[in-house]
């Protein structure tokens, strides 16, 4: 309604910023590097604006500055933004950015942006609107990301991991991206970290991984526990860092919120420091108890985000949380529930993309799999086809009653495992908040 009145309105408001925008775009990890980097920016004493719900059109980030501009106290620093990749050319024009931050580029919501290329092509509009006035940090692990810093000098950071011990020499998994963007030759890997993301060179010598001005080595990933690395930063040192956020793609989100925090002169020390307290946002490996059990909520929404997700949750290492000890052997069970509504992507047929005959391997130790969802008899036939035993696999489709299911079949003590899409997700967490175990999202956010 505000924006009828004023159309302008989100230019006008950023306009009263004291210093200006930073951007946070890309296929995944969007919400948690903004999380992380709140975190680093508010520790070190800036006062923020942040779509924290993660509302990223244009309607949601004025929203995020009309609820700033209620609120008494003095003018915000910095707004902190998560922006949708279509929305991002338009994000730019009105928000003129300090920075933007990419992640990684993958097929998601192909009802939405058609093939990858169309998603590339708007975030660079996006980044080339910046020009020279702004910052731009792209993941360097990335080619269709690292592409983008093309011609940008020192106003281009790079992020990457340099541990050859968490990828593999080959992959097998959907790779989004082969060849080089300059002379379309096969590009030559040493090493994939997950996807398309890893060391890489074009044959002919037109396009390579740039070498990463923030960096990760030394990297132990401890399951659902969390994660370590030592952070390494061009003509800055390094310092070891252990964040209770887990998986190796939470050390890329923990790379690129540093390499931001730099850019708007957070010391090194300070920024790491501040992740060792930080967590994930609702939704995103969040454990919340319920009933004696802890249910671990991890949003899945592609083929790339979901293997990964199951590659932390099925890792040997204990967790915190309770959803292991040393030596433990006991069967995990899952909820896997599955929507197409709009802001899920109403083509499923990326789940024929997840490597889900992970859950069929006799080591996965995986006990009962309860399908929820509007398509929870699609995912039903998609475990069938990796090999998951039928006796597995039970299907209810109504929310409620397969937490309800899935919380009974759980022992006291453990972990539930939940990979529900984003509508699927809300739906759950709204269910375990009415039922008095955690607080709605958005409130939750605010702490």
């Amino acid at each position: 309604m505000a924006l009828r009145i004023q159309p302008a309105l989100l230019r006008r408001l950023a306009g009263k910023l004291r210093w200006g925008s930073v951007i946070i775009t890309g296929t995944n990890g969007k919400t948690t590097t903004a999380r992380l980097l709140s975190t680093i920016l508010q520790d070190a004493g800036y006062r923020l604006v942040h779509n924290r719900s993660g509302a990223n059109l244009k309607e949601g980030l004025t929203s995020a500055f009309l609820e700033d501009a209620a609120a008494a106290g003095r003018r915000a620093d910095i707004a902190l933004m998560e922006v949708d990749e279509a929305t991002v050319p338009e994000a730019v024009r009105e928000l003129r950015p300090l920075g933007i931050v990419v992640t990684n580029f993958f097929r998601d919501q192909l009802d939405r942006y058609g093939e990858l290329d169309t998603t590339v092509s708007l975030v660079g509009r996006g980044t080339d609107a910046v020009g020279g006035r702004g910052f731009v940090v792209l993941n360097a692990d990335d080619p269709l990301v690292a592409a983008l810093g093309r011609g940008r000098g020192e106003r281009a950071v790079f992020y990457g991991v340099e541990d050859d011990r968490c990828g593999k020499r080959t992959m097998t998994q959907t790779r989004e991206q082969r060849h080089c963007l300059t002379c379309g030759r096969e590009l030559d890997y040493s090493v994939f970290y997950y996807g398309h993301l890893g060391r890489y060179a074009c044959p002919g010598g037109d396009f390579r991984r740039p070498a990463p001005d923030v960096r990760a080595g030394a990297v132990c990933l401890e399951g659902a526990r969390g994660a370590s690395f030592t952070l390494s930063v061009r003509g800055e040192g390094e310092v070891r860092v252990a964040m209770p956020v887990p998986g190796l793609y939470n050390v890329y989100n923990a790379l690129a919120a540093l390499a931001a925090a730099l850019e708007l002169g957070v010391p090194l020390s300070r920024a790491a420091a501040s992740l060792e307290r930080a967590r994930a946002s609702f939704g995103r490996m969040e454990v919340i108890p319920v009933e004696g059990r802890n249910v671990l909520l991890a949003l899945v929404k592609n083929p790339t985000g979901f293997n990964q997700v199951l590659e932390t949750l099925l890792g040997d290492a204990p967790a915190a949380d309770g959803a292991g000890e040393v030596g433990d052997r006991s069967p995990r069970n899952f909820l896997i529930a599955i929507n197409d509504r709009y802001a899920d992507g109403t083509d499923i047929s990326w789940l024929w993309d997840v490597d889900f005959e992970v859950l069929a391997e006799r080591g996965a130790r995986v006990g009962e799999i309860i399908v929820s969802g509007l398509r929870a008899h699609d995912m039903a036939l998609r475990l069938k086809y990796a090999g998951v035993p039928e006796a597995s696999v039970r299907v209810v489709p109504g929310l409620s009653e397969a937490l309800d299911r899935a919380l009974a079949v759980t022992a006291k003590g453990k972990t539930l495992l939940v990979t529900p899409t984003y509508t699927a997700m809300l739906e759950l967490r709204d269910i375990i908040s009415r039922r008095g175990y955690a607080p709605p999202f958005w409130e939750a956010e605010k702490t």
